[in-house]
């Protein structure tokens, strides 16, 4: 497996190693210490670990075999459910009403006994099983009867948004017995530690990272193996493996479920890191939103759906605090011009481009050709246009300087990585 890895792959696996070792270090240093590392941003940074390893779960099934789902953000949600129905099963009697059987939401809502779905969720081990059982059990279901009917396209992408779309109204009920609206929350401890402690945060951060790092081994094997080479083809030319003598549904249920694991156990170390766990997870805004990490990080190449996830969701953090009005808009427009002028994403992208995008940002950042008042009036959407068609011409401007000055050099423009056999579209 790990001779299998190419440059870039080696370069994410040394990426994720350090910062598994070194957020304990630094979440746990004085906090006078230059290299401290607050709580709340080793928290941030768990989150969007939790982040990459749906995106790349998303990129296994989409990327390399051409499966869109819409639904993907269901199965990261089944596997935080699963995670919080066990934190919920240890707070016993130090809930607000002391039931040490049943959750409080229960205790409130005037169940009189535990429902059936949560016995064994006591158990730590039973728990993780779960965490793995119900989203491949769904998609193994979900997958058996949409490939054998030959479901595929946009048909197969609206069924999995209704799939979504129908767990989000299900678990939404009060009396379904999951917590309705309100979700579950108010976590205490986890293994009998206190989920509030920096050491908890840190240790939460650095096992996301090793996870993602595992999943990334083992997408990687199966895309660069012979089995790998079939889910290509049947992305490119299904009905011409089908006439080979493929029998492609189950190559495809194969990564479809597999995929739906690596979703779920992201999902349930999301869960104890941002301390709560709603419907809202299963809204098919969420699994859209997955889908442009994809895009934007670079379909079909693994590293790049994970980079996209941490890249997107930092700016969304960005942007939901300093422009919250316009950054809807931002993301629907970001998704237009990922599909128009880099189908291969931020991975696809040379040195060159690269190197123009990071100066056009500083730019807008500190040089905006907007008035600063603009901003505070109802003409705050055309301000954001003008800046943003400011960095656009700065990128090109830039792009086309460097190039001119490189090809005077005589020198190349080199890719951010080069795809290795059966990597990327």
């Amino acid at each position: 497996m790990i001779a299998r890895l190419d440059r870039a792959g080696w370069i994410f696996a040394f990426l994720l190693i350090a910062t598994a070792v070194a957020v304990p270090f630094m979440a746990l240093s004085p906090a006078t210490s230059a290299f401290h590392l607050p709580s709340y941003l080793v928290q941030v940074l768990g989150k969007y670990l939790c982040y990459a390893i749906l995106a790349l779960s998303l990129d296994l099934v989409w990327g390399y075999v051409g499966i869109l789902s819409l639904g993907h953000g269901a199965f990261f949600a089944l596997g935080g459910y699963a995670m919080g129905m066990y934190l919920m099963r240890q707070i016993g009697a130090r809930g607000v009403y002391a039931n040490p059987i049943l959750p409080d939401f229960m205790v409130f809502l005037n169940w009189k006994e535990l429902p059936v779905a949560w016995w064994g969720f006591q158990s730590f081990p039973y728990a993780m099983l779960m965490v793995v059982l119900v989203p491949g059990a769904l998609a193994l279901a979900f997958g058996w009867f949409a490939f054998r009917s030959r479901v595929t396209g946009v048909y197969l992408s609206i069924i999995t948004q209704a799939m979504t779309f129908a767990l989000f109204k299900e678990f939404f009920r009060n009396d379904f017995g999951f917590g309705g609206n309100n979700g579950l929350t108010d976590f205490k401890d986890l293994l009998g530690f206190s989920l509030q402690t920096d050491a908890m945060k840190a240790a939460l951060c650095s096992i996301s990272a090793i996870t993602l790092l595992i999943a990334y081994l083992v997408a990687r094997a199966i895309v660069t193996s012979k089995y790998g080479k079939v889910l290509v083809a049947v992305r490119d030319a299904e009905s011409r493996v089908r006439f080979l003598g493929y029998r492609v549904e189950n190559y495809k249920l194969f990564a479809f479920v597999v995929s739906a694991i690596i979703a779920g156990i992201g999902g349930a170390l999301y869960v104890p890191q941002v301390g709560i766990i709603n419907p809202s997870e299963f809204t098919p805004g969420n699994s859209i939103e997955a889908v442009l990490w994809v895009a934007v990080g670079g379909r079909g190449t693994l590293v790049g759906a994970a980079i996209g996830a941490v890249v997107v969701n930092l700016a969304k953090s960005y942007y939901t605090a300093a422009l919250p009005e316009v950054w809807l808009f931002a993301l629907g427009g970001l998704f237009v011009l990922v599909t128009l002028f880099l189908p291969k994403g931020i991975f696809g992208l040379r040195w060159v481009d690269l190197t123009a995008a990071a100066g056009a940002l500083l730019i807008v950042h500190f040089a905006p050709i907007a008035p600063n008042g603009l901003y505070q009036t109802y003409l705050l959407h055309l301000a954001f246009v003008i800046d943003v068609a400011w960095g656009i011409a700065a990128f090109f401007i830039i792009r086309f300087l460097l190039d001119w000055t490189i090809r005077r050099l005589g020198g190349a423009t080199p890719d951010i990585a080069r795809s290795s056999s059966g990597n990327g579209p």
